[in-house]
């Protein structure tokens, strides 16, 4: 059976002056967290998009570098991702996240920095979110009265 997590997100106004919303109605965990123009591209707080990208990203890599290092007989003490986004804003059609880092240090008894190195590597291909990135997206598009 196929899981399905959703975000909402609402938006209001034009871009540069307009506001928006994001949440995360199934866990709670975001109830209409603030994002604008300004905290995707200057530095007003909030979050923006590419953030929470990066975010899930880091989230679910360290899962799966656990999973994978759990195969082969390792128990990780601790795992700490970071996944950096870059965006490249004066791209053909607009703003384009050209690519994802993904900087990882863990703390594994037991395990040699060669054996860690070909873990994390089959982590990062077998990470959802990285494989995410490259699925085809739908869409259902409604114009309200």
């Amino acid at each position: 059976m196929a899981l399905k997590r959703f975000a909402d997100a609402v938006w209001n106004g034009d871009l540069q002056s307009g506001k928006g919303s994001i949440s995360t109605p199934q866990s709670g965990l975001f109830d209409a967290q603030n994002y604008s123009f300004k905290t995707r591209f200057g530095d007003e707080k909030g979050t923006n998009p590419e953030e929470l990208l990066a975010a899930a990203h880091a989230g679910c890599f360290s899962m799966a570098l656990s999973a994978v290092l759990g195969k082969a007989g390792f128990t990780p003490d601790s795992i700490q991702t970071r996944a950096e986004a870059t965006m490249e804003p004066g791209m053909d059609p607009g703003p384009t996240v050209t690519a994802i880092k993904l900087i990882v240090s863990a703390r594994v008894p037991g395990i040699d920095a060669g054996q860690f190195e070909e873990l994390a590597q089959q982590a990062k291909a077998g990470c959802v979110i990285s494989r995410a990135l490259s699925v085809p997206v739908s869409l259902e598009a409604a114009l309200l009265e």
